[in-house]
């Protein structure tokens, strides 16, 4: 009876230390679990957190491309806007330059007619008086031609000496105090183009 009780109490002794064995197999075997899901997740935190710097270098990349796209698109407008007023003002300066040369030369032909109106105006004979309203007709187109480009006399008789516009040819006492400084006569007329001096007026000075 004793022996039986013995091996009784012996049974549950190995039954309970291999309840506990197992237990413990299974507490190892569940943390092994928790370690291999903390593994698995700080894995994809960490894909998750690659993922988004991936992203966010991305967009930074492609921001600075824009950016350094948008430079080059300022530079290169702003050479050309620079290209194309240069060239405008180069054309301008050439449709001026050409104009200016034609009518210089024919500012002689000008001084011309008008020494010959003044000259026969003084006539009586009623032929050269004839001739005289013919000839002022063409004066008159001729001149209205180099108007419309922009001819315009400078006006100097009584005018204060301007070196700017008047080339003295002589200096003559002053009739009177009020005269001293002033254009008294005018040997050549002078002339602008579009508010450019393209001829002094040659004049006589009171000194």
């Amino acid at each position: 009876m004793k022996e039986k009780n013995i091996n009784s109490e012996n049974l549950d002794k190995n039954e309970n230390q291999q309840s506990k064995a197992e237990n413990q197999q299974n507490n190892n075997t569940e943390e092994t679990n928790k370690a291999k899901d903390k593994t698995k997740k700080d894995f994809k935190d960490d894909k998750k957190t690659d993922s988004k710097k991936s992203e966010t270098d991305k967009v930074e990349s492609m921001g600075e491309k824009l950016q350094e796209m948008n430079d080059k698109y300022l530079r290169l407008y702003s050479e050309f806007e620079n290209f194309r007023k240069r060239t405008s003002k180069e054309k301008l300066e050439l449709i001026s330059n050409a104009g200016e040369r034609l009518i210089k030369e024919l500012l002689p032909v000008l001084d011309d007619f008008d020494r010959a109106l003044q000259s026969m105006a003084k006539s009586e004979d009623e032929q050269t008086k004839q001739t005289l309203e013919g000839i002022t007709l063409i004066y008159k187109k001729f001149y209205a031609t180099l108007e419309r480009e922009g001819l315009k006399p400078i006006n100097a008789k009584d005018q204060v000496f301007d070196e700017n516009l008047h080339e003295a040819i002589a200096q003559i006492p002053a009739p009177s105090e009020e005269m001293k400084g002033k254009v008294i006569d005018e040997t050549t007329k002078g002339y602008y183009l579009n508010e450019k001096v393209i001829r002094y007026s040659k004049v006589v000075v009171a000194n």
